[in-house]
């Protein structure tokens, strides 16, 4: 059985190669991710390397093999499940779950997940709108949804779908603000030069910078007739 270490390993290279043009993830990125000095990682992913999970080059990176992609997405779909089912059962909120669910995940078995997946009926995202993956290593529908709530021009309509950046304390500024999954909004300007985005949500104005915009994921609402608005 992979040990803990390996597991997070696994887990931390696929999520900082998803959505990226570029297969190879440096020695650097995967310090800065599991907060290690380089010369640990670089040990780690030589042994990765070893057991058939990654491929490893000095002075360009690493990348997991199936093997090694199948393992990071058994921990993710752990993970994510525990994460929902905390919020659905619990009652945790959305900044509480997310520790508590990285320590849970690697005493879970694959059963169990199966298990809970089944009671949750089967969802397709996490409280954070993460993709779920299934049991195959699969992903329900796509893994990148929606767009950069940064990146939408005044005007649209919006639904919010996902939140990149799931620090505790930027998830509570978020939920304090009414930002949630499945809150729609209204763009009413988005300004480069101050650097800020302003929503109107529920009937209220809300200013969010820029740097918080861009983990914020949305997805255009159609207007009546087909088409979105503005």
């Amino acid at each position: 059985m992979p040990s803990l270490t390996v597991e997070n390993y696994c887990k931390a290279i696929y999520q900082l190669g998803v959505g990226g043009d570029e297969p190879w993830i440096t020695t650097g990125q995967v310090a800065e991710q599991l907060q290690l000095a380089p010369g640990t990682v670089t040990s780690m992913l030589k042994t990765l390397a070893e057991s058939g999970l990654a491929e490893y080059r000095p002075y360009e990176g690493v990348r997991l093999t199936r093997s090694g992609r199948l393992l990071a997405l058994r921990m993710l779909r752990r993970h994510r499940l525990l994460e929902l089912f905390l919020v659905e059962t619990l009652g945790l909120t959305w900044d509480e779950v997310h520790d508590e669910a990285e320590h849970m995940e690697h005493a879970v078995s694959d059963a169990l997940a199966d298990r809970i997946d089944e009671y949750l009926g089967r969802p397709d995202r996490d409280p954070h709108g993460d993709p779920i993956p299934r049991s195959d290593g699969t992903l329900r529908g796509q893994n990148q949804r929606g767009s950069p709530l940064c990146d939408c021009l005044p005007g649209r309509r919006v639904r919010i779908v996902r939140v990149l950046q799931q620090g505790a304390e930027f998830l509570r500024y978020l939920a304090e603000s009414g930002v949630s999954i499945g809150a729609e909004a209204v763009v009413e300007d988005n300004n480069e030069q101050s650097g800020v985005v302003t929503l109107n949500l529920a009937g209220r104005s809300l200013s969010i910078g820029r740097p918080a915009a861009s983990q914020v994921m949305i997805e255009p609402v159609p207007a009546p007739g087909g088409a979105d608005s503005g």
